[in-house]
């Protein structure tokens, strides 16, 4: 696609002498006059501006001050029959990317306009770049409106918070929104995955330790609850927390102090509270699994991240989204995606949610030898990918009759674990289980 430029002066045939210049090239816009230029910069997104130092109207660089303020990544390139160095300086200190003067060589100008046109790419590079560093949950559904709606009423309470869904969902993404829009963003935002660890390190990750207080303790350990002072602490999985442990967080809770691990002192913490889980706490009560108390202390405020089966509308923020992620990681000339191919996604669920969408692009992104991903990159035929209203799977298992139950569930994990290519937490995931149960499994069967 040609870069659009819009050419401004107040001379018709300089106008239709560089229009004639650069058709080639580029998609030019012209305008003698200051309200046409504003009108043609806004509604065609223009970011490329030849702009003469001096109209009939009023002065080029009060214009150049309306359209940055419009856009402050607009390349504008001033040009004029009166150059003196005063008005170079002035022209570059007031925004302009180059000072040309008239009569304006040609090749000079072409040379000009390819420098600014790459200027101009890597800044929407850069762009990009950092909008995937401000994370924040894509999409423009009813549900994800929903949700940073809700974000915005609450983010600068210390009201804890449990974020609720299916693996995949983006629940960190959702608390990391919270604290970086909140009055604690440039403090510490800290993540720990309680299914990651056993308790017993998971409780000295958290509060802490002293030197000595146990095997292995060589040196103190303020812990990462004190490490998140004045920021955030987010439990990912805490349903996987176990009672012992609960326990211990519910006074932190309670008493906004804690107690390292081998000390006899309590240390104030202020330290704002969001947890996750893709478990039924509820059910994990009734089981005593859950500390009812627990719960309500760290739900005041629930919000649900759903799956993006019922959110299908988000692809067309989404895919876009990671295409631009993935093009720019790996350096590939990706633009886009073909109709056919975002017809196929639209038209398949995702077990993994969002994350496997993420996934999917990832790899469609460097399997792709076109400008387009195609049907052909998504590889949408995947034994993890699960068609939307296909009730006939080839993915089963066959159960024999006088087979015990521990014979079932060893096949089963050895079918789920070949099926996700050996990857645990897909495997995990497919089961309906933690990543933790996964692992116990497989070390009892031996698999």
């Amino acid at each position: 696609m040609k870069t659009k430029i819009l050419i401004v002066d107040d001379e018709i045939k300089i106008l239709r002498a560089l229009k004639f210049l650069l058709e080639d090239n580029y998609n030019v816009y012209t305008s003698d006059n200051i309200n046409d230029a504003k009108k043609i910069f806004i509604e065609e997104k223009i970011s490329l501006v030849l702009l003469d130092l001096r109209l009939s109207e009023g002065s080029g660089l009060a214009l150049m001050d309306e359209l940055l303020a419009i856009d402050s990544n607009a390349v504008i390139i001033i040009m004029t029959a009166y150059s003196t160095i005063e008005n170079s300086i002035k022209a570059i200190k007031s925004g302009a990317y180059y000072f040309i003067t008239k009569p304006i060589d040609n090749d000079q100008l072409q040379i000009l306009l390819n420098t600014a046109s790459e200027t101009l790419n890597l800044k929407k590079e850069l762009d990009l770049l950092q909008g995937h560093l401000r994370k924040t949950p894509i999409g423009d559904s009813k549900a994800i409106r929903d949700i940073k709606s809700v974000v915005d009423k609450i983010k600068d309470t210390d009201a804890t918070v449990l974020i609720t869904g299916e693996s995949g969902t983006g629940k960190e993404i959702i608390a990391q929104t919270i604290h970086s829009s909140s009055n604690r963003a440039g403090k510490p935002f800290i993540a720990i995955n309680c299914a990651a660890m056993p308790n017993e390190l998971l409780e000295s990750e958290l509060f802490g330790y002293k030197k000595g207080s146990f095997t292995g303790a060589t040196k103190d350990d303020i812990g990462l609850i004190r490490k998140a002072e004045n920021g955030t602490l987010f439990l990912d999985e805490i349903g996987e927390m176990n009672i012992k442990l609960q326990s211990k967080l519910l006074r932190f809770i309670q008493e906004k102090e804690i107690r390292q691990i081998g000390d006899e002192k309590n240390y104030p913490v202020d330290v704002r509270i969001i947890c996750s889980t893709n478990r039924n706490l509820k059910e994990e009560i009734k089981s005593g699994n859950f500390r009812e108390d627990l719960y309500y202390r760290i739900n005041v405020i629930n919000i649900v991240a759903p799956p993006l089966r019922e959110r299908i509308e988000d692809l067309d923020l989404l895919v876009p989204h990671f295409i631009d992620k993935y093009r720019i990681s790996y350096n590939k000339g990706v633009k886009g995606i073909t109709d056919d191919a975002m017809n196929q996604l639209r038209n398949y669920d995702y077990v993994g949610n969002v994350r496997e969408l993420e996934n999917i692009i990832q790899r469609a992104v460097l399997l792709c030898g076109d400008e387009y991903i195609g049907v052909d990159s998504l590889n949408l035929n995947n034994p993890k990918m699960i068609k939307k209203n296909d009730d006939i799977s080839e993915n089963y298992i066959k159960i024999y009759e006088g087979e015990t139950l521990e014979d079932i569930e060893k096949r089963t994990i050895e079918f789920a674990l070949k099926n996700n290519g050996q990857n645990r937490r897909w495997t995990a995931d497919s089961l309906g289980i933690s990543e933790r149960s996964l692992r116990y499994k497989i070390k009892e069967y031996k698999l």
